[in-house]
């Protein structure tokens, strides 16, 4: 059996979107569990659409998901992409082979010529098809319109090769997630591979590549059907072997239009800077149009890879639901290592001064506050009364909560006790809090969560929020004294 070889090849004209970085995943998950390799190609031949801070991004976001490559240029002791652009030495000989063969020609048309055709067609209300006013020139004919400055772009003779190797016009093949696909190849039209510049076009280039790199099974997405057929006849008319194409459905907004901005993030990187772990991301992508065997949607990409299976992929389309995007993102704040998830949250608190608390307490401080967020960047709201010497109030809440005369007693009693409190044990500093919550209670019947609610209102201008405490041994006592004191009226 052929090694199984697989690649994802992003066009660098934006940064890596969510749907391919799901393609990314798939081709990665089927390589995994089938022992072969992932190459990574950026097809970079659209030269005024390509830039340079998308092909970073694209390496970036893809080697922050943890979907590296296997194979490629050795860039210092590493292993870089394959790009196009510096592949163009390679892609003529292919061109004049087909010309030699008989499955191209060269094509003088100009933009206008081109143009008035397509006008035509569509004043008759017909789908434009090249007319192949050009396959049959003769080599005077050629040669005149050389001397008038006329360049010519090779064209691919889709009728001439669906001939040699199929015997009726409808090209078909099995797809690795819809099935059996089929398109009538006269209404394709004999289409450029290589432009009057030199340059080849996408479906050649990517023919050629995907051939000398040995790539045996193609995984991307549905809307490279129609290119599909077209990438068919090419392998056959250079004798090259089919590989096995796989296309997935598309992804969808919540309202079922096509993903975009206006419905939030849709770069890999835009989810990365607004506080989603990368692993957390991985998996929900993982489940758009795949669903594990076991039922457990929560796993790590290894586990994910050995229960991947292609043939089991929906051929429909997915539709990206940011809740249980956010939902999944919890479960992973929740579970991952203090330490781990301390450094990861620190670029979302750089308002803050974090030399303020020591590592441990910062850790804490994030332990505490972790329980409710979906996303890290939730963060700086949940951690802002630990930093700072004043607190800010919500104003509702000091009226109702601080400014009242029974809310301003248990302040002045609770001040009256802090030299009592032992700061440095957050055990026994729970045990002092419950003696006072009690003392209030069983002296005055104040509920004892209406007590702590004025404690807590006080030190953090919040009703809600960590741990109590957590809060005091933070804070320390100086600080909590000196919030408690500028409470007190």
């Amino acid at each position: 059996m052929d090694e199984i070889r697989v690649r994802i090849a992003p066009s660098p004209s934006g940064n890596l979107h969510i749907g391919t970085a799901r393609t990314a995943l798939f081709n990665y998950l089927f390589a995994k569990k089938n022992g072969g390799k992932y190459v990574l190609r950026i097809e970079d031949t659209d030269a005024e659409r390509t830039s340079q801070a998308y092909i970073d991004n694209i390496f970036d976001s893809l080697k922050a998901l943890g979907l590296n490559w296997d194979e490629g240029p050795d860039v210092g002791g590493a292993y870089g992409p394959y790009t196009q652009s510096e592949r163009f030495d390679i892609y003529p000989k292919y061109v004049q082979e087909l010309l030699d063969k008989g499955f191209a020609y060269e094509c003088f048309c100009t933009p206008e010529e081109l143009e008035a055709e397509k006008e035509e067609a569509t004043k008759n209300k017909q789908a434009y098809v090249y007319s192949k006013k050009c396959e049959n020139l003769t080599e005077e004919q050629k040669a005149k319109l050389r001397a008038e400055g006329r360049k010519p772009a090779i064209r691919f003779s889709v009728d001439k090769a669906r001939k040699a190797f199929h015997d009726s016009p409808i090209v078909h093949f099995e797809d690795l997630v819809k099935g059996d696909l089929h398109q009538d190849t006269s209404l394709i039209g004999d289409f450029v591979i290589m432009k009057s510049n030199g340059s080849p076009t996408y479906n050649f280039a990517v023919v050629i590549d995907d051939m000398l790199m040995k790539i045996s099974h193609i995984i991307r997405g549905e809307d490279h059907i129609s290119n599909t057929f077209k990438q068919i006849l090419i392998y056959e008319a250079l004798g090259a072997k089919v590989p096995k194409f796989g296309h997935l459905g598309m992804i969808l907004a919540p309202d079922r239009s096509k993903l975009s901005k206006r419905h939030g993030a849709t770069a890999v990187s835009e989810f990365v800077e607004k506080g989603y772990l990368t692993e957390a991301l991985l998996n929900f992508v993982a489940l758009l149009g795949w669903a594990p065997s076991d039922g457990v949607e929560i796993k790590t990409l290894d586990e994910i890879a050995q229960d991947f299976r292609i043939n089991e992929v929906s051929s429909s389309n997915s539709i990206f639901e940011y809740d249980k995007l956010n939902w999944m993102n919890g479960q992973y704040i929740k579970k991952m290592d203090i330490k781990e998830l301390t450094q990861k949250a620190k670029p979302f608190l750089s308002q803050y001064d974090l030399t303020e608390l020591s590592e441990e307490k910062l850790e804490k401080v994030i332990a505490a506050t972790r329980e409710p967020i979906t996303i890290l960047s939730d963060l700086a709201h949940d951690v802002a009364y630990f930093f700072g010497k004043d607190v800010v109030y919500d104003e509702e809440v000091k009226e109702k909560y601080v400014d009242t005369p029974q809310s301003q007693d248990i302040l002045k009693y609770f001040d009256s006790q802090l030299d009592s409190y032992n700061f440095d044990d957050e055990e026994k500093l729970h045990e002092q809090l419950a003696d006072f919550r009690t003392y209030f209670k069983e002296k005055f019947g104040i509920k004892p969560k209406e007590t702590m609610w004025t404690v807590r209102a006080a030190l953090t201008g919040r009703t809600r929020g960590a741990d109590m405490g957590v809060i005091l041994e933070v804070l320390g006592k100086d600080k909590v004294k000196y919030r408690i004191e500028k409470a007190i009226k």
